[in-house]
């Protein structure tokens, strides 16, 4: 459940708006293209979280691929990135919220909200699974009864609503109102809705029998993509036409096509949840990320202590220290600290992508050299890695070339110029200290 809940967030519910109205109809060729990636991705490290399952995930594996410096920087700059989000998805859920149950205000709730998962988060791994697996639930349910009343509402089966059929999606402006640039710049939308399907290979360090269960999750990703990405991005597509202002919220703009009463009150619960959901798995994610770097001396030695209920509790502290204080930030400065926060690390998911397939690529061959036996091994390679890195490099390319993303990327690489530069510094520093040791 939570390799299903991982990728169904509010970028699915919300977001799924902008990349219709970037690229019309012709959005669904994106998201192919964005799926198909996601899917070797998630191959590629499912591969390697089978063989090899560490509370590093990829970071881990990226050091044994391409040396500590390169393992400290995607492993610090991921945990930055999930710093920033933290605070963003509990002002955005408290957000949410108040438009539909305004008993308390914004900045309140979003501290309530950051209380509520550090305590779920310092009690183990049980509670914080046991949340995401409902959470998980949740989503789900609310996905399949979109589908069921999308396709009711296409195939003409509601009373007294008549179907769109296919005008929406072949008549007006046609089916690629923008072009091929318009299914590039909604690429560039959609791709960043997959991010958090690696978190599953990070809870790999903490589960029964990591082997079978991280294949068995991995497996599902085809299927999972497939129904309920690609599956209500069609019925929306067919549903609400490209240009209209309803893609705002575009599950409410089909539900309230079907006439369905509470539509927006309803999505909005959906999405809120949805951001509540991100949120505990990403300060699950960061505490056992900078825990790992602790283990390997990339990051202060206190963050290694654990509980009696084996919980890195100094962990889980620091990643929501900085989630606190930029809550505070955003409610005395609205929106002016996090979007400049979030526009920084708004592209380490492409960074961190790109390691895994680079370190699966060398690690993969390694194995194969030395005739290791691995649990879980990706079909077609070493092909399927190479058309992964295609696709990344293609997205990257329209994203220098798009003027939102361009600076976004520009930010990201400093960004991990500056990272680099420091665990350049740590490693010569540790390794000064072992070479003085007797």
């Amino acid at each position: 459940m939570m390799g299903l809940g991982s990728a169904i967030g509010a970028g699915l519910f919300l977001g799924s708006g902008a990349g219709i109205q970037a690229a019309g109809p012709a959005v669904l060729v994106s998201y192919l293209l964005a799926g198909t990636l996601v899917i070797i991705v998630m191959w590629a490290l499912g591969e390697m979280a089978a063989a090899n399952p560490s509370s590093g995930a990829f970071s881990t594996y990226a050091e044994k691929a391409m040396g500590r410096t390169a393992g400290a920087t995607i492993g610090w700059l991921w945990w930055l990135q999930l710093v920033v989000v933290i605070a963003a998805e509990a002002v955005g859920a408290a957000g949410l919220l108040a438009t539909i149950w305004p008993v308390l205000p914004v900045w309140l709730l979003a501290l309530v909200f950051m209380v509520v998962f550090t305590v779920v988060n310092l009690f183990g791994v049980r509670n914080y699974g046991e949340f995401e697996f409902w959470f998980a639930i949740f989503k789900v349910l609310a996905i399949l009864a979109f589908l069921a009343v999308g396709a009711a509402l296409l195939f003409g089966w509601l009373p007294d609503v008549p179907s769109p059929g296919l005008g929406v999606i072949f008549g007006g402006d046609g089916f690629a109102p923008n072009g091929i640039a318009g299914i590039g710049a909604g690429l560039l939308v959609v791709i960043f809705a997959f991010g958090g399907t690696e978190i599953v290979a990070v809870a790999a360090a903490e589960t029964e029998n990591p082997g079978p269960s991280v294949a068995k999750a991995i497996r599902t990703v085809v299927w999972r993509i497939l129904v309920f990405y690609f599956g209500s991005v069609l019925v929306i597509a067919l549903t609400v036409p490209w240009d209209s202002e309803a893609l705002a919220s575009p599950f409410a703009a089909v539900l309230s096509a079907a006439q369905i009463p509470g539509a927006d009150a309803a999505i909005t619960l959906v999405a809120a949840i949805a951001l509540l959901s991100a949120l505990n798995a990403n300060l699950y994610g960061a505490s056992r990320m900078i825990f790992s770097l602790s283990e390997r001396d990339e990051a202060p030695g206190a963050l290694r202590r654990l509980s009696r209920r084996r919980v890195p509790i100094r962990a889980v502290l620091a990643s929501v220290a900085f989630g606190f204080i930029a809550t505070v930030l955003e409610l005395i400065f609205p929106e002016r600290v996090l979007p400049v926060l979030l526009n920084v690390v708004g592209s380490t998911c492409l960074v961190v992508w790109a390691m895994v397939l680079l370190s699966q690529l060398v690690l993969r061959r390694r194995a194969d050299r030395d005739g290791t036996e691995l649990p879980f091994r990706m079909r077609g390679f070493p092909a399927v890695t190479y058309i992964g890195l295609a696709l990344l490099a293609i997205i990257l390319v329209l994203g220098f070339f798009s003027p939102n993303t361009g600076i976004q990327l520009l930010s990201t690489l400093v960004l991990i110029a500056g990272i680099a530069t420091a665990a350049k510094i740590n490693a010569r520093r540790n390794s000064a200290k072992s070479s003085r040791l007797p």
